[in-house]
């Protein structure tokens, strides 16, 4: 009897030791904490710190800005609906990259000098950068990974692909490069 409860007791911790050495094997699901946009600092064209943190509390556009495209005269509308709202809480923060068709290839002194000439752009235009491939700025990673952002995964389509951020510096939504910045689903989320 006594050797039967032996082999029973030995049984019992050799399963219980495979099953723990299986639970440790498993991979681990790791929990990421949603982020905000606050938490990043970059440069502007003209070389200086500009802090997300300082936006805290009102909505935000991103949109990723080319000088040569098909869609550059959305400067345009980016500029009046900036002028418009930037006094009720709302900000434009332009990203100038390069990664379609070569169409913003100049420097960040080009870059300001075609803006404020051609569009006379007053809202705050950040250092030129790549918002796709494996040079991605982390802004744009941040925009792009549901793992980062809480809301959803996407791809930087072309020039002119805006993300909206809530008053909290979340992702809340984004919106094609050819929709204006002036469509009823902008203006009516500015507004809201």
């Amino acid at each position: 009897m006594k050797n039967i409860a032996i082999l029973v007791c030995s049984a019992f911790f050799m399963i219980a030791s495979q099953v723990q050495a299986q639970t440790s094997l498993k991979p681990k699901k790791e929990i990421m904490a949603k982020q905000n946009i606050y938490q990043f600092k970059v440069e502007d064209l003209s070389g200086k710190t500009f802090d997300f943190a300082s936006l805290k509390g009102k909505k935000i556009m991103i949109v990723n800005t080319a000088s040569k495209c098909g869609l550059t005269p959305q400067y345009k509308d980016l500029e009046a609906v900036y002028k418009e709202y930037k006094d009720k809480g709302f900000v434009i923060v332009g990203f100038p990259a390069n990664n379609f068709a070569s169409q913003e290839p100049g420097t960040n002194e080009e870059i300001a000098t075609f803006c404020q000439l051609n569009y006379g752009v007053t809202f705050p235009m950040m250092d030129k950068v790549s918002v796709k491939g494996d040079d991605m700025c982390e802004v744009y990673k941040f925009l792009t990974q549901k793992s980062k952002n809480g809301l959803q995964d996407s791809e930087v389509e072309w020039n002119f692909q805006k993300y909206l951020i809530n008053e909290k510096g979340e992702l809340v939504k984004v919106i094609k490069p050819k929709t204006l910045v002036t469509e009823p689903e902008v203006i009516n989320w500015i507004k809201s």
